[in-house]
């Protein structure tokens, strides 16, 4: 059955690639990016065009996470236009690079209010609708990081989406009753295809900088650099936007608690499995093991 769908942070990347995906795959797909008057503007002739292109149902609506105004502004058009809202993905998300000493606690604070915050925000726009209308998917797009192999140099970026996740766990369980359920999609370091290393922020304050190049020099392209080399030679972003279609596309109650598609295998799907079974496990233990799945509360 068609859905329609919210991707925020859909101008680029994993985010675009997926809206495109599950346009074809004949939902109704709402692209949400900020500013589409502006800087953005191009990328929405871009979706404008794919959509008369492949003849698919692809729109793009102004949402800027960081905005509680924007995001209710966005979902309140989606309901006006599509009628419903049945699928919200989590997608935006910002990263930044270099020694964590040198961000000052506004700029780390900065990228949680991007990557944690922004969730949060869109989720009180959209989810009491979807409350209401007494099912949904609330898909979340996390990051290896959370649980896998961490390279330095990117500690805020890292915190955000251990955060992320750690909200998302919490999420589910308490939007079962409500028949909604949640996935956590968990792309591992693709090093091409995406604009995060391109568009990543770094520390606006330099002076701290020298002290590492002096023990580091050059970490952040080694990181680079050996991430790249640790991903086959078929590894191609698209895979996490198949993934997040054949989510959508499987039957309500049937879905995934998680999905990983990580190449280089940085360990984070084995560390994951001990720790969603502990969950499950802890949730029966104390009677509540109800939460584990959506279904028509009381």
């Amino acid at each position: 059955m068609s859905k329609v769908i919210v991707i925020t942070g859909a101008g680029s990347g994993f985010g675009a690639l997926s809206a495109r995906a599950l346009a074809r795959a004949g939902h109704t797909v709402y692209a949400a990016m900020r500013d589409i008057t502006g800087r953005n503007a191009d990328r929405v002739k871009e979706a404008e065009a794919y959509a008369a292109e492949h003849r698919v149902d692809l729109r793009t609506v102004e949402l800027d996470v960081l905005s509680q105004e924007s995001a209710d502004a966005a979902v309140a058009t989606i309901l006006a236009e599509a009628g419903r809202l049945d699928v919200l993905v989590h997608n935006a998300g910002h990263m930044v690079t270099g020694p964590t000493e040198a961000f000052t606690p506004e700029e780390l604070a900065a990228v949680y209010d991007t990557n944690v915050l922004g969730t949060q925000r869109v989720n009180r726009a959209a989810l009491p609708h979807l409350r209401a209308q007494g099912h949904g998917l609330v898909l979340w797009v996390g990051s290896t990081s959370t649980r896998g192999g961490t390279p330095p140099y990117l500690a805020p970026y890292f915190a955000a989406k251990a955060a992320m996740d750690s909200l998302a766990v919490s999420y589910a369980a308490e939007l079962a009753r409500f028949d909604i359920e949640t996935t956590i999609v968990v792309p591992g370091s693709f090093t091409s295809g995406t604009n995060h290393f391109a568009t990543g922020g770094h520390p606006a304050e330099q002076t701290v900088i020298p002290a590492y190049e002096e023990r580091y020099a050059g970490l952040m392209d080694q990181v680079s650099q050996r991430l790249a080399a640790l991903a086959p030679a078929d590894a191609d972003v698209s895979q996490v936007a198949d993934a997040i279609v054949g989510i959508v596309d499987t039957p309500h109650g049937e879905r995934p608690f998680r999905v990983h598609i990580d190449p280089a295998n940085d360990g984070s799907e084995e560390v994951s499995l001990v720790a969603d079974r502990i969950r499950t496990e802890f949730l029966k233990r104390i009677g509540l093991e109800d939460l584990l799945a959506p279904h028509q509360g009381v």
